[in-house]
């Protein structure tokens, strides 16, 4: 699932509660992006509330930037190459009918994603991105997820490798540029040093299908990345990938809104909530094959 634009610190995630927390949402229109989805399902009877109570919006086109390169959360529709498909697709189509507001798609690299939200070329980033206090530093998050990861090896894990941990040591891992794993792999370096063995390495890609590509070719040894991510590139290759382990990591998804409009977050965070209630966000994860665990009730994550 995941993630990026700045530098990752390796611990202190937190998080900063907003219950209860109403209100509305801004947007602007960007050029460049492809026709959106039909609205998967009625908008709960309290959205209308909303709407009234937040009008601006309603009858509005969004930008969503996304990085459409992960199976099951969003990629692009192989029946129709100008449409997305998954299940952040749908969740951001089901907030975006509850407040009245329809999306259109606007596909970078996952490097891209927070730069182009905060140049204003996108409205909103609903693309598996995972929150945390440094990237909260350009956006504000309203999670909706937990985070499980999966550590993708070649079959029979030749190197042995079981987590990130010393059992990387001397392995390559490939790795999405900005993603969250990143330094995490890269604080081994002292931990491998320590044991008297050689660090880590790591190539980075711009998405998820280069990275699994790496280790198919020999070039790479793992891969870490969300655990429903892990799971379908071992569904597509079950004869020459293999899932070594799932690992959590402290951090959530995030939905990513620019940090000058508050009402904009606000606004998410109370679709989000009716959509939850509704049902709807946990009919998507079965929808896509989506790991129902993975529900978490919305929060706030700021860099106050």
């Amino acid at each position: 699932m995941e993630r990026r634009d700045l530098p990752e610190a390796r611990r202190g995630f937190s998080r900063a509660s907003f219950p209860g927390r109403r209100a509305a949402l801004g947007a602007a229109l960007a050029v460049g992006v492809l026709a959106p989805l039909s609205a998967q399902a009625a908008a709960p009877a309290a959205c209308t509330a909303l709407q009234e109570k937040y009008p601006d919006w309603k009858g509005k086109t969004l930008v969503n930037a996304i990085n459409p390169h992960t199976p099951g959360y969003e990629t692009i529709d192989p029946k129709d190459p100008s449409k997305y498909i998954g299940f952040d697709i749908d969740l951001g189509e089901a907030i975006g009918e509850c407040l009245g507001f329809k999306l259109t798609y606007k596909p970078v690299t996952f490097a891209a994603l927070l730069t182009t939200l905060a140049a204003g070329q996108a409205d909103i980033v609903i693309s598996d991105i995972y929150a945390t206090k440094e990237r909260a530093k350009a956006a504000d998050f309203i999670t909706y997820s937990k985070v499980y990861d999966g550590v993708l090896v070649a079959k029979g894990n030749p190197k042995g490798i079981n987590g990130i941990n010393i059992s990387m040591c001397g392995a390559a891992a490939a790795e999405n540029t900005g993603y969250v794993e990143v330094p995490l792999i890269q604080a081994l370096a002292a931990e491998c040093k320590k044991a008297g063995k050689p660090e880590p390495t790591i190539q980075l890609y711009d998405n998820n299908a280069n990275c699994i590509q790496a280790i198919l070719a020999g070039r790479a040894d793992t891969y870490v990345n969300d655990v429903n991510t892990v799971d379908s590139a071992v569904k597509a290759y079950p004869d020459k990938l293999e899932k070594a382990i799932a690992v959590t990591i402290p951090y959530s998804v995030g939905i990513a809104v620019p940090k000058d409009k508050p009402k904009f977050r606000d606004a998410v965070l109370a679709a989000l909530i009716e959509v939850q209630k509704a049902g709807t966000h946990m009919e998507l994860l079965k929808k896509h094959g989506l790991d129902v665990n993975n529900f978490k009730e919305p929060d706030i994550l700021t860099a106050d």
